[in-house]
């Protein structure tokens, strides 16, 4: 990048409104004013600089934020052209997280809206400096002064007219501005600089854009009322991503604002390098070798990158959005189209449009996606055209709900299958409305390494936690590690993302949950004479009016109210008032559930048997891992509690006393062992322990001489609340059943001999595997079920056959060996130890997460060599010398023939 372009006042300039305020229009005004384009374009006629996507041409309206860069009077502006239709606003939320400046374009026909209002109170949660221009001047009917008063008491903010200045008037709005005026009898620009900057006043110019009509005195009001404050250049370098795109060749790039550091072709950021780096101003673009702090640019060659996060020298958290879609619409495909294979193709077009949310619903083979209203409906079904060649409609819409917390509980997530380990506390805690996940660490690097701690909190922020009442997603809660322990052998990667996803869902049990649903903020006008009918119908509709206005011939009210009540008022207000009735609605974020204890009960969620959200925890015991159910890991934990007041429905909270003994009986183990395998005749630590604490050891590892007893980890719950006792039931490893659960196609399709045998006979090689595993289970006292996908024969239902010893599944439709395999394993193992056989590594993963311990293809053919070597050992043993080991296992008649043409060949 040029140095002298670096060096000049540079200025990230975003610009936002309300649907047809003009703001395309002004955009172009400014970069006509500016000499970058000849002639301004027009939104109507399809032709403005900056609405380049065939879709906003043809529907007029700007759906993907753009980027332009112009210079006037020594200062560089990067302007941010941002959708102003309510359907679109998470797009322009994405910007205002690396703005330095906003420009809110307001329509000076029909003042402030509610969406205008979301705007602001937005702008206010980033804490970016706010510059207005109201537009459509030329037409409009009301007075400066009545707009400058409309935005001063619709909003709070103090709003100074900056096209017809009046010192005296700007300077009432601050006591800093008054000072200096009183002292000096000027205002200097330094000082409105400043208090612009601190956001103690916002300057308001007037004008049309249209016809370029203020239009420079408000290009000069840019320049000389703004300032740039970019990073160090010599600094390490971080940017904040603004959104994906991909450009007509299919190249991925990554759109960032440079905060600190430079950014160099081929440098390498988190493991990826920048391959190409493009300067964009419209549709064109300039390459580049390097970019300086305060430089909007996109990069390609990252592949991993997504919207509002950080990269690079982490200086900051990732953007949570505000806005967010409110109802989720099933996607409805041609026949015969393959779900799975679209769903994979969707993820690319999810990270332009994240607020989309695809996701796959397995139990209903279908897909869902998060909708903000009926235009971004139909620009999504354009995309999907274009993009993969489906003409998809769209099912029914629901309403996306939301849950939180209203206490404070300490959730517990242990894993610890064998030769794995991790265990994390979290606190969790309410937050402010609207603030999201919050994530916070208070640990001692004493008690867990500070590498851990930030791992765990790595995992808290990866993943949208499900809520306990309905599935729903968790937000507004402040989730703070408070304690953890890792082995020094057995912690590997992926075990404290069990034990922290597990930690969440365990607190969530315990602490009280609350249903969120999404609100708009709406403007309603009706005629004055039917002022009641809408107040009644508010109330109905289980809405509340912050403030109304009353003239002779019409009412305004503003207020908020329910997605779920609000659909479809719009055509009762068109029917009432014949026609003069307008309601305008925009997202207003997310508030408590006026019909929660419905919504619930008709959603039926178990969070129990959520295997992919499970609250139980994994331990380890006689060198095997058990599932321990959420109620009872508290008798089990190895940290002791962090969080004194905890959520009335924890009722087994040990005492402080029990809590200390808890933390010295687990220095106990320590000591026992070096890792979580079994140990015979470790020596008894006694060496200044008191008699009680000695009492306990010998109780519960038996003195040290029993196998079983020396396990590191042993559950011991003499050191527990008697409360639990009853509900704890450990089954010595003899009385425990065991299983395995085998996925027969990966396991054809991975053993050569049988992927031969596949290839010409696919049911020839079901019979020889079945064989195979059945000859196995002879040798081994289990369980064995071998499970077969038929999730693509349509009609099928699940079939369970039983084949000599073992039992076969073949899936029903929809269902695949994986979903079949991860629920019954669930299942299985709250009563025994389970073992899956599969080389399918996605499944190893999930198949993890249930506590069952996992067994690839080659280990299993293995095992079975094994066995087999040990069947013909035992036969050899048994077998008299002089005759053949197998006729004494044959059917008498059979054995009978083979020795009588033994003889006779003799």
């Amino acid at each position: 990048m040029d140095k002298n372009l670096y060096d000049s006042n540079r200025i990230t300039l975003g610009i936002l409104a309300h649907v047809d305020a003009g703001k395309t229009t002004l955009a172009e005004a400014l970069l006509y004013s500016c000499g970058i384009i000849k002639t301004p374009g027009r939104v109507d006629k399809g032709n403005a600089y900056l609405d380049t996507y065939e879709l906003e041409k043809k529907r007029g309206i700007t759906i993907f934020s753009k980027q332009a860069v112009f210079e006037y009077d020594g200062t560089v502006f990067t302007l941010l052209d941002t959708p102003g239709h309510a359907d679109f606003a998470s797009e322009a939320e994405r910007t205002l997280s690396v703005l330095d400046y906003a420009v809110l374009v307001i329509s000076g026909t029909d003042g402030v809206q509610s969406h205008t209002i979301t705007l602001l109170h937005l702008l206010e949660e980033y804490k970016v400096p706010v510059i207005v221009f109201v537009n459509k001047m030329d037409i409009a009917q009301r007075s400066e002064k009545s707009l400058i008063d409309e935005l001063g008491s619709r909003t709070g903010h103090a709003f100074a007219n900056f096209s017809n200045p009046s010192e005296e008037d700007i300077a009432s709005l601050s006591e800093a501005l008054m000072d200096e005026y009183l002292s000096k009898g000027v205002l200097s620009d330094d000082i409105l600089r400043k208090e612009i900057k601190s956001r103690r006043i916002i300057p308001v110019f007037f004008g049309s854009a249209l016809k370029l009509t203020g239009v420079e005195q408000f290009l000069s009001g840019l320049s000389r009322l703004t300032y740039a404050e970019n990073g160090d250049p010599e600094a390490p370098f971080s940017a904040r991503v603004i959104k994906i795109t991909h450009d007509a060749d299919g190249t991925r790039l990554t759109h960032l604002k440079v905060l600190n550091g430079t950014l160099s072709v081929r440098d390498s950021i988190n493991g990826e390098k920048a391959d190409r780096i493009r300067i964009y101003s419209g549709v064109g673009f300039k390459t580049v070798e390097t970019i300086w702090p305060g430089t909007i640019a996109a990069v390609c060659g990252f592949s991993s990158t997504y919207a509002g996060e950080m990269i690079g020298e982490n200086t900051g958290s990732d953007i949570i959005p505000h806005l967010s879609p409110a109802m989720s619409y099933s996607l409805i495909f041609p026949e015969k189209t393959d779900i799975h294979k679209v769903y994979q193709e969707l993820k690319a077009l999810s990270e332009e449009l994240p607020e989309t949310g695809f996701e796959y619903i397995e139990e209903t083979n279908e897909i869902k996606a998060g909708i903000m209203g009926s235009v971004q409906t139909e620009i999504l079904k354009s995309m999907i055209l274009e993009r993969l060649g489906l003409d998809v409609s769209f099912g029914p819409g629901n309403i996306i709900y939301r849950e939180t917390v209203t206490a404070v509980s300490e959730g517990v997530g242990h894993f610890e299958p064998l030769r794995h380990y991790a265990e994390a506390h979290i606190k969790i805690e309410p937050n402010e409305r609207g603030r999201g996940i919050e994530i916070f660490s208070d640990v001692s690097t004493d008690e867990l390494d500070l590498n851990f701690q930030r791992l765990i909190m790595t995992h808290l922020a990866e993943r949208r936690h499900k809520g306990v009442l309905t599935g729903s997603e968790l937000t507004d809660v402040k989730l703070t590690v408070v304690g953890g322990r890792s082995h020094p052998k057995h912690t590997e990667g992926g075990d404290f993302r069990q034990a922290t996803y597990r930690a969440v869902r365990q607190g969530l049990m315990y602490n009280t949950s609350l249903l969120l649903e999404p609100y708009y903020d709406f403007m309603l006008e009706v005629p004055a004479a039917q002022l009641g009918r809408a107040m009644n119908d508010i109330t109905r509709l289980e809405g509340t009016v912050k403030t109304h206005t009353l003239t002779t011939e019409k009412a305004t009210i503003f207020g908020r109210a329910p997605v779920s009540t609000m659909h479809g008022y719009a055509f009762e207000v068109t029917a009432y008032t014949r026609g003069e009735g307008r309601l305008s609605l925009s997202p207003g974020g997310y508030d408590v559930c006026h019909n929660a204890e419905e919504v619930i009960a008709e959603k039926g969620y178990d969070p129990a048997a959520d295997l992919r959200n499970t609250p139980d925890s994994v331990f380890c015991a006689h060198g095997s891992g058990f599932v321990v159910p959420w109620n009872e890991v508290y008798n089990y934990m190895h940290v002791p509690f962090k969080v004194k007041q905890i959520s009335a429905q924890q009722t087994v909270i040990p005492a402080e006393e029990d809590t200390q003994l808890s933390a010295k009986a687990a220095e106990l183990r320590d000591l026992a062992s070096s890792d979580n395998s079994p140990k015979q005749n470790a020596p008894l630590p006694s060496s200044g322990l008191d008699d009680e604490l000695a009492a306990i050891f010998n109780r519960t590892y038996g003195g040290g001489t029993s196998k079983a007893s020396r396990d590191l980890f042993s559950p011991l719950p003499e050191v527990r609340h008697e409360a639990l006792k009853e509900h704890v039931e450990i089954k010595p490893r003899d009385e425990v059943p065991e299983y395995l659960l085998v996925d027969g196609y990966n396991i054809i399709f991975a053993w050569d001999d049988l992927n031969e045998i596949a290839k010409t006979n696919l049911d020839g090689a079901r019979h020889k595997l079945m064989d195979v595993l059945s000859n196995y289970k002879g040798f081994r006292d289990m369980t064995l079920i071998l499970v077969f996908d038929a999730y693509k024969v349509k009609g099928g239902v699940e079939k369970i056959e039983e084949y000599h010893n073992i039992h076969v599944v073949y899936t029903k439709e929809a269902e695949t060996a994986d979903s079949y395999i991860e629920k019954t394993a669930g299942v299985l193992a709250k009563k025994g130890h389970v073992t899956v056989a599969t080389s399918d590594s996605a499944e190893q993963v999930i198949i993890f997460g249930t506590g069952a311990l996992r067994m690839s293809a080659r280990e299993l053919r293995t095992e079975i060599e094994i066995a087999n070597k040990n069947i013909r050992e035992i036969l050899s043993e048994k077998a008299p010398t002089t005759r053949n080991a197998l006729i004494d296992h044959l059917p008498k008649e059979t054995a009978e023939k083979l020795e009588n043409k033994r003889i006779t060949q003799e």
